[in-house]
């Protein structure tokens, strides 16, 4: 099926479109593409859940008083992080917040869940947190039937509420000395990334640091954690990416050729890819930092793109381009002249982006599965994971 998939990606050169309006004149900071909804949220307090299939509206989440700047999800459930200090937990069968957890005290910039791994920690799922305070939380993600919790103190500033007093409040994790920019985690390990130009290793059960890294000249905007070969990746505005080994904490490789602000990064088990605001992506060998590809057809700086082992597909300022990863070659350009896009995301055979009209924010959906073809949508049974890598604006 996967095969098959990846060939409609390839030969549908008129692939089924639709396109709505999303959050009037806001910036749309962050998109996800879970099960048959997409979730979208906006730099002005918004979150919308909208059907995949119809681009109808099915919720909007109400209570960040701030821009909301970091989404994931499972199943169910979704957690955001906020301008506002919080994070929330919200139920997305009903659309109703069901947790507010305090205790950062300023926004609350990148955030992952954490689940279980066979033989391996966490025992719980988990939520961590990064945040213009310099640190990051560890909270227990919260069960579907669990009691709600908002605290009494909701309406007072975050700094007011004593997190000892909240039960699924894990750890502080203290260290950086600026704003923690990007986060990665898997099992027991997480990464941050921070504008202090260090990234550190940590272990997110006893909170203890294992590792700070010390390379980059500039703040680092992206990490990406690859526990089958146990090393952390990590772009700076130094313009280079570092290839770190997580045994000893030695940088093994420094990737160059970025002229400027590498903003993200992509892993997948063949492919490192890195975006910058030069206006190209490189293509690089996870394991040895061999540069393999240059995509440089983009006229502006890369605001976002995802990857797997077959495509690429990248947003600027002006277009979204598809890309083959396996010779670097572009395939197809998917919004010419578009003012700019902001966010894109896929999976299986549909493809996600949000941009900039001169109307305001749109969704695009299109589906290279063929006409009438719903056969792929999800089950909602499986439990899958979506932090939106890779998706992230260039900020």
């Amino acid at each position: 099926m996967e095969d098959s998939v990846q060939t409609r990606w390839f030969q549908n050169d008129n692939p089924r479109r639709l396109r709505f309006p999303a959050h009037g004149k806001a910036v749309v900071t962050c998109l996800l593409l879970s099960h048959d909804r997409i979730i979208s949220a906006s730099d002005e307090h918004s979150i919308h859940i909208y059907s995949l299939l119809t681009g109808q509206l099915i919720h909007t989440l109400k209570g960040h008083t701030g821009g909301v700047w970091c989404l994931a999800t499972t199943r169910d459930t979704l957690v955001s992080g906020s301008s506002d200090s919080t994070v929330r937990v919200w139920d997305l069968s009903t659309g109703r917040c069901t947790h507010v957890f305090k205790g950062h005290t300023n926004t609350v910039r990148c955030l992952t869940i954490v689940k279980p791994e066979w033989l391996d920690w966490p025992k719980e799922p988990l939520i961590v947190s990064g945040s213009r305070d310099n640190s990051m939380r560890v909270w227990l993600l919260p069960r579907p039937n669990d009691k709600e919790y908002t605290n009494r103190k909701t309406d007072e500033p975050a700094a007011y509420e004593d997190v000892g007093d909240n039960p699924y409040h894990k750890h502080r994790l203290a260290g950086h000395e600026h704003a923690v920019r990007a986060l990665a985690a898997r099992g027991r390990t997480l990464l941050s990334g921070s504008f202090d130009c260090t990234v550190r290793v940590w272990d997110i059960i006893t909170g203890q640091c294992r590792w700070v890294l010390h390379g980059h000249t500039q703040r680092v905007y992206t990490v990406a954690l690859d526990a089958a070969r146990n090393k952390a990746y990590s772009g700076s505005m130094d313009g280079t990416v570092r290839i770190w080994d997580l045994h000893s904490g030695e940088c093994r490789h420094i990737l160059t050729g970025h002229t400027s602000l590498v903003g993200l990064l992509g892993l997948s088990p063949s492919r490192l890819v890195s975006a910058a605001a030069d206006d190209t992506l490189r293509v690089w060998n996870p394991d040895t930092g061999e540069l393999q590809y240059t995509l440089s057809a983009h006229t502006g700086a890369i605001t976002c793109f995802q990857h797997d082992d077959f495509k690429v597909v990248s947003g600027s300022e002006g277009s979204l381009k598809m890309w083959d990863i396996r010779d670097g070659r572009e395939v197809r350009d998917l919004l010419p002249g578009i003012t700019g896009v902001r966010q894109v995301v896929f999976k299986g055979p549909w493809c996600v982006a949000a941009s900039v009209t001169g109307d305001g924010s749109v969704i695009d959906v299109w589906d290279f599965a063929g006409e009438g073809d719903d056969s792929w949508v999800e089950d909602d049974s499986e439990d899958e994971e979506d932090n939106s890598p890779g998706t992230s604006q260039i900020r």
